[in-house]
């Protein structure tokens, strides 16, 4: 019986494919990539042509032994990792080891239903040699930039930085809007509302648009206070009354881009947590007897383009669920962007058989949620539009021209099912954007007399440009092409690591180690930080894809400018490590100027006299912006080295309890909130830590003997409902903190003091 074996990359995989094909198919995962670049060093000949030297990554050793022995029973071998460049460097490095003269070929599951798959495998492909290409160059590239820059910045800055050709573009769009925003003037403005009332109820608000035909310019109260003078008895007219129908037509089914940005509007989903979601709902969801399905499409992709059939299988639900007047005479067709590779599908379910609510009892709230969020969007792509009454009014009042605006919603259509966010979403709490349908206008009439009930001014300031968000980062990243989709979330993730930017109430900062590094690389790399160049290298790669240009001649191209500008910046580049910022402060110890001065922590305040005086400070500000010297914390806890107090200390890590009579003692402790871990036979204590990601979190005091651990901060109040030994503070929007019993089926939550 002829036998064939299928490797795909991932073990779930294995699982959905397996229920589709017969025994004579036999499936096996790599379990990722089986081969890397070596850690220990650039792993690039830069002599030969830049070709890399791949290694068998150590983990894997047993894998490939065990795909090389499923490959000698085989008849026909078939690669199916994922269909993309990282997937296709999988398929090629397979094969490389894979001992044997047997044929193998190149399948591509856009899906993973029975369909799909048994589609692929019926019309297989050969390896790729372009796309690998492509996905070579772009690892070469990041190599190349990564281990050749970051040990400058081990030699200028600090042991441990790194630096990346896609992600050190990242920190700088953060930093350019830090300075963006530092650098804005707010101006002054002011708004008139008149609340009127005509013939018909209800009374309606307009707004002051003009004066004497020119726009509004009111700059400051008084000239506001002039022009209400000027609107005292004067009468308030109806003008033109203009009423029209509005059609507002559905957004296209989700790219990786949108549904990340949705997903975190709507969801608070970070783009990681987005993908990795989205990866289980690719490879397959256990539903019950059924076993495991591929609830939706490949979910790395920058198109929009549906398959005929998956259209006319939504036209029909659509039909069948909402009626005929929600269902278009045609399919609707989304055209791609121009940089669209087009390769892949939008996200989109696998198919109507899956409706969220059928199959909601075998998904975890995440998953549910995220796929709910894709079949909507989908499903709301092929409705008819939503179509509104809209109403506007002009009012004359002598020279001043008001504004009335107000629609009412006819016909639902596709916002029955779903509405697309917006970016202003990001500060109200990811509602949909749209949801409103404004307010209603009274019928007047033109010539109309209206009473003025009340005229109010209203005082406001131009604001600078907002931080970036999650959503919003990955829009920037894709509008000016930095990265590609299956990027996104791992640049975002790479720059928190890094402790290059953090994210505060969900807006990126630069922190002071990103915004000098950052301003380093600028200096002495222009053209890799040049957003238009990076953008430039992705269209390169994609040429390469294309089989347009070389991966020889791209590198080449890239290396002779960057090796010149990288032995300039070796000898050139500031020496953070060596700087001294004098300050007005005076050292505490030997009445010495204290200084500004980097180290492993960041930025801290040291004696000059170092190192006869060792005296060091953390750095805080006045009332005034000016540098002062931060006052540590004293606390009752004694230190039971030296006796002396402890003191609660600022680090890398977070807050710690440090012995104040360092430098002569550096105890420490981790700061303890006093409540009890609360796992059993442990007798630690839970203490106030920071991740890696820099987010505070609390910890058993006996870690790694403990590894219980929570995000809210405990308090040591004992709930009064349950008797759970202590509560924890919990931050609700628009209420503040609030103590909540950690116990599950409690539910007992009281508002905080604070």
């Amino acid at each position: 019986m002829p036998h064939s074996l299928i490797i795909v990359e991932s073990p779930t995989k294995v699982k959905t494919i397996k229920k589709y094909l017969g025994s004579e198919f036999e499936v096996k995962a790599s379990v990722g990539h089986i081969k890397d670049l070596p850690k220990s060093r650039l792993g690039i000949d830069l002599d030969n042509n830049f070709e890399p030297i791949y290694e068998v990554i150590n983990e894997k050793k047993k894998v490939i032994a065990d795909l090389k022995k499923s490959a000698q029973k085989a008849d026909t071998i078939f690669l199916a990792p994922d269909p993309d460049r990282e997937g296709e460097a999988i398929a090629w490095h397979v094969a490389s080891e894979i001992d044997g003269k047997k044929k193998i070929y190149r399948v591509l599951f856009n899906d993973l239903t029975k369909k799909t798959v048994m589609a692929a495998i019926r019309n297989p492909l050969e390896l790729n040699g372009n796309k690998y290409e492509a996905q070579q160059t772009r690892r070469i590239l990041d190599r190349l930039v990564g281990y050749q820059i970051s040990p400058i910045l081990w030699k200028k800055v600090r042991r441990g930085l790194s630096a990346g050709r896609v992600q050190s573009v990242a920190v700088r769009i953060i930093c350019d809007r830090e300075a963006e925003i530092a650098a804005f003037v707010s101006q002054e403005y002011w708004n008139i509302t008149a609340l009127l009332e005509g013939g018909n109820p209800p009374p309606f608000e307009a707004r002051l648009t003009r004066i004497g035909g020119k726009k509004i310019d009111l700059k400051n109260e008084a000239q506001t206070r002039a022009t209400l003078e000027e609107l005292k008895g004067v009468p308030f007219i109806v003008g033109t009354v203009e009423k029209k129908e509005v059609k507002r037509s559905p957004a296209p089914p989700f790219t990786t881009s949108k549904l990340q940005q949705e997903a975190s509007r709507k969801l608070r989903f970070t783009a990681k947590k987005t993908m990795s979601v989205a990866q289980r709902l690719y490879e397959g969801m256990a539903l019950g007897e059924e076993g495991p399905v591929g609830l939706i499409t490949y979910m790395r992709t920058d198109s929009v383009r549906i398959a005929a059939e998956a259209l006319e299988e939504a036209r029909d639900y659509i039909g069948k669920t909402y009626g005929k007047e929600f269902l278009p005479p045609k399919a609707r067709v989304f055209k791609s962007s121009k940089s669209a590779q087009d390769a892949h599908e939008a996200i989109r379910p696998t198919g109507t058989a899956y409706a969220p609510d059928r199959i909601k009892r075998y998904l975890k709230g995440d998953e549910f949620r995220l796929y709910q969020l894709i079949w909507n969007r989908f499903i709301a792509s092929q409705m008819n539009p939503a179509v509104f009454d809209q109403t506007g009014v002009d009012i004359l009042a002598g020279r001043c021209l008001f504004h009335a605006q107000g629609s009412i919603m006819k016909f639902p259509g596709f916002t029955a099912v779903y509405t697309e966010s917006s970016d202003k979403d990001d500060d109200n709490g990811g509602g949909e954007a749209g949801d409103s349908n404004g307010s209603r206008l009274p019928h007047v009439s033109e010539g109309e007399n209206l009473r003025l009930l009340s005229l109010e001014p209203q005082q406001s300031f131009t604001q600078p440009p907002p931080r970036f968000s999650e959503a919003t980062l990955v829009k920037e990243l894709e509008e000016k092409g930095i990265g590609r989709p299956s990027t996104y979330a791992a640049i975002i993730s790479t720059i928190q690591n890094r402790d290059y930017v953090s994210l505060e109430k969900g807006r990126f900062h630069p922190t002071d180690l990103g915004a000098v590094v950052n301003e380093l690389l600028v200096e002495n790399f222009p053209n890799i930080m040049d957003v238009k160049f990076t953008a430039s290298m992705e269209d390169r790669l994609d040429m390469i894809e294309e089989g347009k240009v070389t991966r020889r001649e791209t590198l080449e191209d890239f290396y002779t400018p960057f090796k010149a500008e990288l032995e300039k910046a070796g000898e050139e580049m500031r020496n953070i490590k060596r700087e001294e910022t004098p300050t007005d402060l005076v050292c505490d110890k030997c009445q010495s100027p204290m200084v500004i001065k980097w180290g492993k922590n960041g930025k801290f305040l040291a004696c000059s006299n170092y190192p006869a005086c060792k005296n060091t400070g953390n750095i805080a500000q006045d009332e005034n912006g000016e540098i002062a010297k931060a006052e540590a914390t004293t606390t009752d806890v004694i230190c039971d080295v030296c006796g002396k107090p402890m003191v609660i200390k600022e680090g890398r890590f977070g807050r710690f309890l440090g012995c104040s009579g360092y430098p002569e003692c550096t105890n420490t402790k981790p700061l303890d909130t006093g409540v009890k871990c609360p796992q059993e036979g442990c007798d630690g204590t839970l203490c106030e830590r920071r991740s890696k990601r820099g987010k505070t979190f609390y910890g058993c005091s006996s870690y790694p003997k403990c590894t219980y651990a929570l995000w809210d901060r405990p308090i040591p109040e004992s709930c009064p409902v349950c008797g759970h030994p202590f509560l924890v503070e919990k931050f609700y929007r628009g209420r503040g903190p609030v103590k909540v019993c950690p116990s599950k089926g409690c539910g007992y939550k009281e508002q905080g003091n604070e």
